[in-house]
């Protein structure tokens, strides 16, 4: 809740998959084990095929990884989809990049100009939105 602690972009034309989803995992663990040393941390993503694959859940428990449990596809609960990439997105409107450095430049900037309650807000907003997705039986919730 305190900041992004991993960032990677991929290469235009990439995809992400489990053979590369794992190797990011792997990055993850070790800037977690620099940068918050003995606070746990927990893993929060969605249900895309290359976090539930079985290659990805054998290198999460090899690793360690500890994860909260996600719904079946629901993209309106994840953090990063409901707070994050929105906020983000309203940042970078209207701003013309070159190039794929300076977009990269300008998350970065972006991110690292936030506060720690901008991320602490970003992980507890969504717990509404999921009160209302049990609510309402596992239905879609819209913002």
């Amino acid at each position: 809740m305190e900041g992004v602690v991993h960032m990677e972009f991929l290469e235009q034309a990439q995809t992400v998959n489990s053979e590369r989803y794992i190797p990011t995992l792997r990055a993850l663990k070790l800037r977690l084990r620099r940068v918050r040393r003995d606070k746990d941390s927990i893993l929060q993503h969605d249900n895309a095929r290359p976090h539930t694959s079985r290659q990805t859940q054998d290198a999460l428990r090899q690793l360690e990884l500890t994860t909260v449990p996600h719904p079946a596809y629901s993209p309106d609960l994840a953090p990063s989809d409901c707070y994050l990439f929105p906020q983000l997105e309203k940042f970078l409107k209207g701003h013309h990049h070159d190039n794929d450095e300076e977009v990269i430049a300008d998350v970065h900037r972006w991110c690292s100009g936030q506060s720690s309650e901008f991320f602490a807000d970003g992980v507890h907003q969504p717990v509404k939105r999921w009160g209302l997705c049990v609510d309402r039986d596992g239905d879609y919730v819209k913002k």
